[in-house]
Parts: C-alpha cells; sequence; structure tokens
C-alpha cells in the first residue's frame, strides 16, 4: 500500500501527535539527515568508503527480511490525542495512517481488531544513528514486527551488525521509571554489571529507554567508556525497547535506511513516551501497529532471549550453549511476571537488595522456608515497599503476589539475592557468575557432566577466580584427562591464567600434547598472526620453522610427500605413535642416512605459542621445559626473524622485546652453571662437520678472530714474497711490518683465559664502533672548517698534498692543540712558507701584504671560526665520544661474568680444536695431516673432551642441571620482582583487603561452623536411634518379648529425614512445605490455560478462599470429586482422561552396577543401582517405563512400546512378584481440582547379573525397534529424570540400602 498524499509537514509542530508515520518526502527526509549539524559532519568525515558496500547489502536485506506493522483501518476512539485530535483505536491519527485506511468506502463496522487491521509491510527505519550533543559514537538500530522471528534477528545482530556470538547473556530488568538507589549501592552495581559484561564477553539487554533500569545499565556503559579500559572493548548493550513509545522517532524514519540518524534526547518534552538511551549500542524498536502501549516489546525480548541461550558458542574444541542471567532492580507487577517466568524457564535471578519494591520484597523473604510466606506476610511486605500504590492492591492480586513469590523462593537454585557488604558478597559480577554457576549445579546431570559444564562456563567467562573458588574445590577430584578439553580451549583463546590452573591441577604437557592435539592447535591459530600468513604461503610448518631458525637447524617435523596436496597443518606421521609410559622423547633420532622423526610435547607447544607472539602463555610452558636454554634461544631466534617480517610496529617492538626477555632467561641460566662448555644447544642444531664446504666457510668467518687470522696469514705470504725479490725488498719490509701489527693484535686473543682482562677487551671492540661513527660527525665539522680556512688563508694552492693538508690534516691537528702561527697574524713569518708555492716542503704564504709583509686576510673572521671549531670540536664532540665510552664500558661492565664466561668457553674449545704447535713450526703439524689422512687414509677421531652429541645419561644429567638451573633462575627472578616497591604497595594492599573480608565473614565462618555442628550431632542422634531400633527388634527376634520396663521409641521414620512423598504430604522441593506443588503450577502443561494463583494457605478445602479460587477446564459439578491434596486453582479434568483418580504404575527394572571384573561398584561405602529408563521421540526427558494403563490392561502403554509382545506375559510375572514401593496421590502438572494421579511404584530387581530374566529382558529390550531411546542409568540424585521419578527412585534405592 501507498502512503497517504494528505500527511503535511507542518503537522510536525502539532507535537508527535500530528507526525507522518510514513515519509515519502524524500527530499524532506533528506534535508532532515543533511542538516547544518557539525555531528552529522564529522561523522561523514570518520566513515571509510568501504562502508558504503556494506550500507548497500543492509538497505537491501532489512526490507526484505524484517517488516514493520501499519494500521489499515481506521477506527475512531472515544480518547483524544495530547494535542486534542482524533486518533484511532490504535492510538494515530487520519494524517498518520494508509490513505486507504481513511477513505469513506473502508469503513465496514466499527469494530477494530489488531489481527485483521494491522498489516506487516517492509520497514522503513533501520541503520545508524547517531545522539546530538551526546555522543559522536555510532550506534545501531532497527524498526521490526512484534511477529519478527528471533532468527531473522539474531542472524541481523551477528552478520550484518557484526557482532560477536557472546558467551554470557545478561537480560536486565526491574523499574520503568527512575528511581533512587544508594550511592554506594549504585557504585557498586554498575562496577560489577560492567566487570562480568566485559571479562565474559557478554551482551546486556535492556528496554533501551532512558529511564529506570534501563538508564541505570546505561549510565553503567558510559562510566565504562570514560574509563581507562574502554580499550580493551566495548560493551555491547541491546535495548529492545516498544516503537510506538519513542519519543522523536520521526526521526529515525528513512526507507532506504539512515546512515546516520540524528536523534535528539528530549526528556521535557517526551511526555507520556520516553527517550532511547544514548548510551545503548544498538537497539531493537518492536511495532504492533500501535502508538502509546508500552509492553509491546515483552514478547519478543522473551522469545529473543530465550532464542540465543539455545544457541551454542564453539571455541577451541569446547561447545556450551549460552547461560543466560536475569538481574533485577527494583520493579513492580511486570518486573515480577517476568521473575515468575525466568524461574519456571529454569533462568537464574540475581535479585539486588536495596534497590526498592518488588527486588527488596524478595530479598526479605528469600531466605525463608516456602511455609512461612503467608498472604498476611507479603501484604505487609508491599505495604512497606509499595506505600504510594499499596491501596490500589486487591485481596486477589495479593494472593496471586503470594503464590509467584513462593513459586519463585520455592526454587532457590535459581535464585541469588546481592546483599551489600552480606553474606561474604562483594561484588555484583561474583554474584552473577556464582547464580549461573549455583543454577547448573541444579541441573539434572551427572558429577563428571555438571562439573565439566560449570567449567566450561568459566573459561568461556575468563574468571579464573571463579574457578578457583567455586569449580576446583574439595566436592570434586578432577582427573587430569578431564581437564584436557577445556586446556585446550584455553590455549586456544590466550587465556593463561587458566592454563596456569590446570597445570596446578595435575594436567601434564607430555601427556597432554599429541600429534592430534598439534595438529587441532595449528588449524587454530590466530588469523592475524604473521606466522598464520607464512603458513599459507609455504603450506608446512616445517618449512616455516626452518626459514625462521636458520639452515643450520634440523627439520622439526617430517614434510609432506611431494605428490601430495599441499597442507596449512602439521601432518601426521605414517607411523601412529602409540608411546605409553612414556611421556618425553628425545627430539630426533639418527640412524644410518635418515632422520625419524618424534614429538617433544614441550618444546612443539612453545614453539606453537611463540609463533602468536603470547608472551605469558609462553612464559608457562617455558617454565615446564627440560632443554630450557635451547628452548629460549630458539624463541628468540623465532622472534627476531618473524619482527622483521611485521608489518604493525607494535607488534614488531612487542616481538623483539619478547626476544630479548629469552636472550636474558638463556644467558641467566648460562651464567649461573659452574660448568664450563654447556653443550645443550646441540640439541636444537645440527653439527657443523656434516654441512657443506660454503655453510662452514661461513661459519669460520663469522668469527673476528679468524678474519684476522686470515688477514695476518696473506700479509705474510706477500711481505715473504716481495723478501725474496730484490726489487721489491723495501716494500716486502714495510708489508711484514704491518703484518708484525696484526699478529700483535691477534695475540690480545690469549688475554681472554683472563676474567680481567678479557672483558675489556671486548669493551676496546664496542668502543671502536662507537669511534667509527664519531668519525662521521667529526669529519663534517673537520672538513667544513679545513676548506673554509683553506680558502681564507691561501690562494690559487696547486698541489694536491698541501692542499689536503690544510684542508684536513692540520684541520685534524688544530683538536689536538696544534695550532697554526699565521691564522691570527701575529706569528706570521715569510721565510718558513713559500710566497709562490714552489717549495715543496713549505707551504704556500698566506694573502699577506708585500709591503709591510703583514697578512691581508681578514684576521678577525680566521679567529672566529677557529674559536667555534674548537668548541664544538672538543668540547661538544669529544665529550660525546666520552659518554659514549662510557655507556659501552658500563653495559659490558656489568656483565663481565656472563662475557669471561663465553670467551673462555670458545677459547678453550678452539684450542681443543687446533693443533698446539706455534708458527712456523705448525707446518710440520699440518704436514703430518696430510700424509695421515690422504696418504695413510687414517679416519679423524674427535676430541672426547667436547661433545655435540651426548649419551642418554649424559644428556639426562646435563638437562637435570638445566632444570635445576631454571629453577634457580625463576626463583630469583621473582624475588627481584617481589622487592620492587610497585609491587610491595600491591602486595600490602592485597594484604589489607584480605585482612578486612576475613574479618567480615568471621561471624559468618561462625555461624555456618556452628549450623555443621549441628547437623553432625542430629545425624549422630539419627543413626543411634536406628541403632536402638536394630536392637529392639533384634532382641525381640530372640524371644525377649516382654513389654515390661520397655522403653517408649519413637519411630524410626520421625528420626530420620523423611523421604518425599510422591503425594505432596512430605517435604518435597522445600522444608515446611507439606502441600502439593507441580499441581498448582501457574501454567498448565500443552495447553495456553492458566491456573488461578492458589498459595499455600489456601491450598486446603477446609480453609475459605477468596473470590475465583479456581479457573474452569472443561465442564465440572460440584457433584464431581475434589482433589485429596485440597485445590489447584483449576476446576474439571484437564487433560487427563477422566475425573476422580487416574491410575498409573511405574515399574522401576533395577540392577546393581558392576565393573569390567563383575564386582558391584559403590560410592560412600553404599552399593550402586542402575535403574531401566526410556525416552520417547516427542520427548524431551527420560523417564520410568510406566505410565497410564488402558482398561483392562495390566502393564503400562509406554512400557509395552519397549517389549516386545511375545515378553509382555513374563514381565507381568515380574510386577507380580515385585516389591510395591509406593501407592498413593501423584503430584502432577496435570492434576485439578477434580481429576488427579494415583500411582502404584512396583520394584524388580535382578540380584544376579546372569539372572535368565535379565538377560531375556535385554535382549526383548534390544531386539524391539519402536523409535524409543533405552538405557540403563546409573540412580544418583542427580539422575535426569522427572522430579517425580526421582523420588520414587530414592525410596527404591532406600529399600535395598543402595547409594542415592
Amino acid at each position: 500500500m501507498e502512503p497517504s498524499a494528505l500527511r503535511k509537514a507542518g503537522s510536525e509542530q502539532e507535537g508527535f501527535e500530528g507526525l507522518p508515520r510514513r515519509v515519502t518526502d524524500l527530499g524532506m527526509v533528506s534535508n532532515l539527515r543533511r542538516s547544518n549539524s557539525s555531528l552529522f559532519k564529522s561523522w561523514r568525515l570518520q566513515c571509510p568508503f568501504g562502508n558504503n558496500d556494506k550500507q548497500e547489502s543492509l538497505s537491501s536485506w532489512i526490507p526484505e527480511n524484517i517488516k514493520k506493522k501499519e494500521c489499515v483501518y481506521f477506527v475512531e476512539s472515544s480518547k483524544l490525542s495530547d494535542a486534542g485530535k482524533v486518533v484511532c483505536q490504535c492510538g494515530y491519527t487520519h494524517e498518520q495512517h494508509l490513505e486507504e485506511a481513511t477513505k469513506p468506502h473502508t469503513f465496514q463496522g466499527t469494530q477494530w481488531d489488531p489481527k485483521k487491521h494491522v498489516q506487516e509491510m517492509p520497514t522503513d527505519a533501520f541503520g545508524d544513528i547517531v545522539f546530538t550533543g551526546l555522543s559522536q559514537k555510532v550506534k545501531k538500530y532497527v524498526r521490526v514486527s512484534q511477529d519478527t522471528p528471533s532468527s531473522v534477528i539474531y542472524h541481523l545482530m551477528t552478520q550484518h551488525w557484526g557482532l560477536e556470538v557472546p558467551n554470557l547473556l545478561i537480560s536486565v530488568t526491574g523499574g520503568a521509571k527512575n528511581f533512587n538507589m544508594k550511592p554506594r549501592l549504585k557504585s557498586i552495581f554498575r562496577r560489577g554489571l560492567v566487570k562480568v559484561a566485559q571479562t565474559t564477553g557478554a551482551w546486556i539487554i535492556t528496554g533501551g529507554s532512558h529511564a529506570g533500569v534501563m538508564k541505570q545499565v546505561g549510565e553503567a556503559v558510559r562510566d565504562f567508556s570514560l574509563s581507562s579500559s574502554y580499550k580493551e572493548g566495548e560493551l555491547i548493550t541491546i535495548g529492545v525497547a516498544t516503537w510506538g513509545t519513542v519519543h522523536r522517532r520521526e526521526g529515525l524514519i528513512h526507507p532506504t535506511g539512515s546512515f546516520p540518524a540524528e536523534y535528539i534526547l528530549d526528556e521535557d518534552g517526551q511526555g507520556n513516551l520516553t527517550c532511547l538511551d544514548s548510551n545503548h549500542s544498538h537497539f531493537i524498536l518492536v511495532d504492533d501497529g500501535t502508538h502509546g502501549q508500552y509492553g509491546v516489546e515483552i514478547p519478543l525480548r522473551t522469545r529473543l532471549e530465550k532464542f540465543i541461550s539455545e544457541q551454542t558458542k564453539e571455541r577451541g574444541g569446547v561447545a556450551i550453549k549460552i547461560p543466560i542471567v536475569c538481574v533485577v532492580l527494583e520493579g513492580g507487577p511486570g518486573t515480577l511476571h517476568t521473575i515468575y517466568n525466568a524461574t519456571t524457564n529454569g533462568t537464574p535471578c540475581v535479585v539486588v537488595e536495596g534497590s526498592g519494591r518488588v527486588a527488596d520484597v524478595i530479598a526479605q523473604v528469600a531466605n525463608l522456608p516456602v511455609s512461612d510466606i503467608t498472604i498476611s506476610l507479603i501484604q505487609q511486605k508491599l505495604s512497606v515497599f509499595f506505600q504510594e500504590m499499596f491501596e490500589t492492591f486487591t485481596e486477589s492480586r495479593i494472593v496471586e503476589w503470594t503464590k509467584k513469590i513462593q513459586d519463585i523462593v520455592r526454587r532457590r537454585q535459581l535464585l541469588t539475592v546481592f546483599r551489600e557488604g552480606k553474606d561474604g558478597q562483594q561484588d555484583v559480577d561474583v554474584a552473577i557468575l556464582q547464580a549461573l554457576l549455583k543454577a547448573s549445579r541444579s541441573q539434572d546431570h551427572f558429577g563428571h557432566e555438571n562439573w565439566d559444564h560449570q567449567l566450561k562456563l568459566a573459561v568461556a567467562w575468563n574468571r579464573v577466580d571463579i574457578a578457583r573458588s567455586e569449580i576446583f574445590t574439595d566436592e570434586w577430584q578432577w582427573k587430569p584427562s578431564d581437564l584436557h578439553p577445556t586446556m585446550t580451549a584455553a590455549l586456544i583463546s590466550n587465556k593463561p591464567e587458566f592454563v596456569k590452573l590446570f597445570l596446578e591441577n595435575g594436567v601434564q604437557l607430555k601427556e597432554f600434547v599429541t600429534w592430534d592435539t598439534l595438529l587441532y592447535l595449528y588449524e587454530n591459530l590466530d588469523p592475524s598472526c604473521l606466522f598464520h600468513s607464512k603458513l599459507q604461503k609455504m603450506h608446512h610448518v616445517a618449512q616455516v620453522l626452518r626459514e625462521l631458525l636458520g639452515d643450520f637447524t634440523q627439520p622439526l617435523y617430517p614434510r609432506p610427500p611431494h605428490n601430495g596436496r599441499p597442507r596449512l597443518l602439521l601432518p601426521v606421521p605414517h607411523v601412529k605413535l602409540n608411546v605409553q609410559g612414556v611421556s618425553l622423547w628425545s627430539l630426533y633420532k639418527r640412524s644410518s642416512g635418515h632422520v625419524t622423526f618424534t614429538m617433544d610435547p614441550i618444546r612443539d607447544l612453545l614453539i606453537w605459542a611463540i609463533v602468536q607472539n603470547r608472551r605469558e602463555l609462553a612464559g608457562i610452558i617455558w617454565a615446564q621445559s627440560q632443554d630450557c636454554i635451547a628452548a629460549a634461544l630458539a624463541c628468540s631466534k623465532i622472534l627476531k626473524e618473524l619482527s622483521k617480517e611485521e608489518e604493525d610496529t607494535d607488534s614488531s617492538e612487542e616481538m623483539l622485546a619478547l626476544a630479548e626477555e629469552y636472550e636474558h632467561r638463556a644467558i641467566g641460566e648460562l651464567c649461573r652453571a659452574r660448568a664450563a662448555g654447556d653443550g645443550s644447544a646441540v640439541h636444537l642444531f645440527y653439527d657443523p662437520d656434516e654441512c657443506g664446504l660454503m655453510k662452514k666457510a661461513a661459519l669460520y668467518f663469522s668469527d673476528f678472530w679468524n678474519k684476522l687470522d686470515v688477514g695476518a696469514i696473506l700479509l705474510f705470504v706477500a711481505g715473504l714474497t716481495c723478501r725474496l725479490i730484490p726489487v721489491t725488498l723495501y716494500p716486502g719490509r714495510v708489508i711484514l711490518s704491518l703484518d708484525f701489527i696484526l699478529f700483535c693484535l691477534r695475540l690480545m686473543h690469549i688475554f681472554t683465559i683472563s676474567k680481567t682482562l678479557g672483558p675489556k677487551i671486548i669493551i676496546v671492540k664496542r668502543m671502536m664502533k662507537d669511534v667509527f661513527f664519531f668519525l662521521f660527525l667529526l669529519a663534517v665539522w673537520v672538513v667544513s672548517f679545513g676548506v673554509a680556512k683553506q680558502a681564507i688563508l691561501i690562494h690559487n694552492e696547486r698541489r694536491v698534498d698541501w692542499l689536503f693538508r690544510g684542508a684536513v690534516y692540520h684541520s685534524y691537528l688544530t683538536i689536538f692543540g696544534q695550532i697554526p702561527g699565521y691564522i691570527d697574524g701575529v706569528n706570521f713569518n715569510p721565510e718558513h712558507c713559500s710566497p709562490n708555492g714552489t717549495d715543496p716542503y713549505k707551504p704556500k704564504c698566506p694573502e699577506s701584504d708585500a709591503t709591510q709583509q703583514r697578512p691581508a686576510f681578514p684576521e678577525w673572521l680566521t679567529v672566529l671560526l677557529l674559536c667555534l671549531y674548537l668548541l664544538f670540536t672538543n668540547i661538544l664532540l669529544l665529550n660525546l665520544l666520552i659518554a659514549m665510552f662510557n655507556y659501552t664500558f658500563q653495559q659490558v661492565q656489568e656483565h663481565t661474568d656472563q662475557i669471561w664466561k663465553f670467551q673462555r668457553h670458545d677459547l678453550i674449545e678452539e684450542y681443543h680444536g687446533r693443533p698446539a704447535a706455534p708458527p712456523p713450526f705448525i707446518l710440520l703439524s699440518h704436514l703430518q695431516l696430510f700424509i695421515k689422512r690422504v696418504v695413510l687414509k687414517t679416519p679423524a677421531k674427535r676430541h672426547k673432551q667436547l661433545k655435540n652429541k651426548l649419551e642418554k645419561n649424559e644428556e639426562a644429567a646435563l638437562l637435570s642441571w638445566e632444570i635445576y638451573l631454571k629453577e634457580n633462575y625463576l626463583q630469583n627472578r621473582q624475588f627481584q620482582q617481589k622487592q620492587r616497591p610497585e609491587q610491595k604497595i600491591e602486595d600490602i594492599s592485597n594484604k589489607v583487603d584480605a585482612m578486612v573480608d576475613l574479618l567480615d565473614l568471621d561471624p559468618l565462618k561462625r555461624m555456618g561452623s556452628m549450623e555443621q555442628r549441628l547437623a553432625s550431632l542430629e545425624e549422630q542422634v539419627a543413626q543411634t536411634a536406628r541403632a536402638l531400633h536394630w536392637i529392639v527388634r533384634t532382641l525381640r527376634a530372640s524371644g525377649f518379648s516382654s513389654e515390661a520396663d520397655v522403653p517408649t521409641l519413637a519411630s524410626q521414620k520421625a528420626v530420620e529425614e523423611p523421604d518425599a512423598e510422591p503425594g505432596g504430604r512430605k517435604k518435597t522441593e522445600e522444608p515446611g512445605d507439606s502441600y502439593h506443588v507441580n499441581a498448582r503450577h501457574l501454567l498448565y502443561p500443552n495447553c495456553p490455560v492458566t491456573r488461578f494463583p492458589v498459595p499455600n494457605e489456601k491450598v486446603p478445602w477446609e480453609v475459605s478462599a477468596c473470590p475465583s479460587p479456581t479457573r474452569r477446564s472443561g465442564r465440572s459439578t460440584p457433584l464431581h470429586p475434589r482433589n485429596p491434596m485440597g485445590r489447584t486453582g483449576l476446576r474439571g479434568r484437564g487433560s487427563l482422561s477422566c475425573f476422580g483418580p487416574n491410575h498409573t504404575l511405574y515399574p522401576m527394572v533395577t540392577r546393581w552396577r558392576r565393573n569390567e571384573d563383575g564386582a558391584i561398584c559403590r560410592k560412600s561405602i553404599k552399593k550402586m543401582l542402575e535403574v531401566l529408563v526410556v525416552k520417547l521421540p516427542l520427548s524431551e526427558h527420560w523417564a520410568l517405563p510406566g505410565g497410564s494403563r488402558e482398561p483392562g490392561e495390566t502393564l503400562p502403554r509406554k512400557l509395552k512400546r519397549i517389549l516386545r509382545q511375545e515378553h509382555w506375559p513374563s514381565f507381568e510375572n515380574l510386577l507380580k512378584c515385585g516389591m510395591e514401593v509406593y501407592k498413593g496421590y501423584m503430584d502432577d502438572p496435570r492434576n485439578t481440582d477434580n481429576a488427579w494421579i494415583e500411582t502404584v511404584a512396583v520394584s524388580v530387581h535382578f540380584q544376579d547379573q546372569n539372572d535368565v530374566e535379565l538377560n531375556r529382558l535385554n535382549s526383548n529390550l534390544h531386539a524391539c525397534d519402536s523409535g524409543a531411546s533405552i538405557r540403563w542409568q546409573v540412580v544418583d540424585r542427580r539422575i535426569p529424570l522427572h522430579a517425580n521419578h526421582k523420588t520414587l527412585l530414592q525410596k527404591a534405592a532406600a529399600e535395598f540400602g543402595a547409594h542415592y
């Protein structure tokens, strides 16, 4: 439908009531969007041109998939708008309707039905939004129909808006109007909410308006954005609001999307409407075609939150469903309904006490038994916390509130009350995460599944503090293998604190890292790291590592076959490695002519962390290594090579800093070693003797002294040759003189054996480099002054040698005090110079007056130049050189001991590898070596003092020594770090905080200790009573049956904890709750019928009920029977087959759980049972194979579906021989006032695993094919069954004395 042409822009002046629903004048909208706002201009400057493609994609996708609601039938309402205009029953005026909706012929009656008269059409409000005058940050928004599927909205948020899938969903609900909170509580709430969202990567969902709890959340996000931690990531805050209640929403309308739309937050003129909150990042505006109707968004928000919570997020091989938690501040009736629905659906709720109204009412009664939560108590609390509106509460409404609060409190595992400074609670974030873990523990999972799920949540949230305090406790003993999946996830997601925690709790890297694990880790490399891009080019880890470590390194992993396709991943070796009992394999094994590859788990994991530049993770893994010196050197080499290719400057600097750190680690360990020649690095590098000639030559010339040797020998040969030729005798003498200098310098190498002189040689070498760079600066000043002086003093000097002397040589000597006498004209003597420059032994005379015999050049200028020259060279440059020398000296002097050890090692290794005879007698050694190798062909024998390949025992001893040095090094570093003033201050602060916490918790601990002691005392009394009963029974069975003087003993059941009865008369879910509970759930199963709320005190028929105590479901009369357990809130028979009792049968087929040896498994001394359970195709829960029976039949219908028909008679015989465990009323959600379920539970137990009937039953179970799932389930209190079935199982386990 086309919009009406009657809409006028002039109506905008009359407030929102006169605004057009759909603007077609694109020029007008364009003018609105292209206002002269500096905000819009700044946004346009910030937007990259690449956003145009995204905007075009969004502009085409959203109208096709997302709709809005539009009223197409105008029916005049009796109410007028705020501007006094006639409006439709939808709340909009004539001008705001479509043209067809206001035509006379369309009026067909006066009944307005939103299902018929509101239609969907493509949405016209979406895109970016900026808040004028508040923030230049661009937000996202979209107008959606209330019937939009949640999957479409989720796709929009994750795919088009680019939101990352959350690890947690926080739904904040509460008061929609502004309310006051204590400043301290407000600060704690804001800080905790932001912290939990930031650390876990959560989405926060609110109502999105600038009022009430939504405003509190927005201000928390605003404070976070102004803090220093904002750079760590933006908080995702999603506001789900009603489109029809948004003030100034006309600026958001544009058929092709607004990029951006400017929104003005006008609280003064909003009236009954509401403004959007500027601190939310995304807005979903829900439209039902009406104006001014609040609460339209609630159903869509509920569906959306449920859909998101059902999604699975996988990271690092660990997949978890996105958990959801509801946080409650203040609130009214709608908030209470939200909490009730949340707890009914299993969503944990955190109620902030002290925020007011509903939150405080629930907080006040949360710790009370359900039986104590009465109508009068709730009425009293409402009078306190709802003073202004208490008079509006009717009796029926108070009853409804009481029933809902009772049901909320009954599910204590889903309710957490945050009390400021009480119950040991300090932060809201901890309370939120503890609530999620508490709810997880209450789910029907077995021990390992439950704890594993909690650990996955903690890893996903990156909250190691929660894992330490709530998960790694004495309640559960973790096996190292159980931690391997979460260890993988922690490695991939770079969570070093969790890696450290897992290592502390028994994970061994040598057992954790397998070929499959390593493959998976390289599959999940960080795509942004440089190593990942290099892998895409080279396709193999071994090739990249060989390039980074150099050609001298041995390939760490086997390469793929040449005929195989290129692989990005590390290939699995051809021979499957299945070595048990061996935790660490050597890096490589040499055999004749080939190398076999095995893996070193710690080395491989360290390389994986280093190539991604993960400092903390690599440090933790390096601390676990044995070959730590070689590992540190390899890490430094890899990082340095990667830094050369890294384009990001920050990443490159981080790599270089980390490389330097690992160099210091390697040197730190070597410096602690007392034995010379630590050869640990040979585990990583090849033996140079096995390299080619060119590589050997390159390795030889890499040493400075070897270069000096070659130069001295070549000069000696040249000088000796010249001496043998008479013509070149003198040049030969000069060459040998120079060669003598080189040999003398070469003699300095022997001084490296000295601990005092050795480092000084290094200082001289370093200073020579400093001088080399200094000469560049000096040359500039020398040449500039020399040339200027020569040009001023001497005219037309033609002799090149004297030109060089005057321009360079004399200027250089001037630095050392040899100032030319004639430069100032005072000591000018014509006899010391040649006037025409013809005397080769005298310089040419400067410009002079021939008559007066005085210089004619400007003396003042030459003197000025000389002063400036001496100032800069003698004072500035020479002092700069001294400073450079001093810095070099200090650097070397600090590491004198390290340098001496390295020099001593190199010198000893050199003299072990060279002949002992000095020149020229070394020729005899070379002659002997030539005869031995070439003539006699004697093989070379390596010196045994230094080895490049160690035996196993020698290698083990060396590695043990390195580990010892590493531990000392780490302890020394830790000690030095603790001695830093900043660390001391932090430690003192932590100790003070811990002391304050202990003082606050001390009374609570004493109270908890008292409760534990009382509980232990009660248990001992119960055991004593049971023992007395057994003694009495035994004595009576032995003939002591006289009743005289027999003490009166209470019944055993009265002493013991009473079992929960299915009928609900005994304790079911809450101590003191003695009425049926499931039969009073407000929502009747599998239908839209809602029960009337019946609190506990209104359940008995004898108690007078308030008006309308029940609602009808089907026909019922006063003659129909009444539920023996009391009111349920619903009359009729509901979904049951008949009025009165509906009989069911539940057979509990059990056997002893046995291990592989056939022995019965035990837990806490008690034997463990297994029970036969079934899951039908359309059911979500496991259940006992029982239920209702057909008239005249013995077996339940559900049991017949899983048994072959020929086995029915034999099973009937088993039931006849079985033990009746329970018979009576069953607290079932289907029960009504006039129809209920009564059940008989029969236990069929097989003592022997070889029982013929048991084997026959198993064969019939396996043979049937009815589509049902059948299994033997361990009997445990967390068995995933219906609550009523668990109660029956508990009674059966008690009869056999088995574990439950």
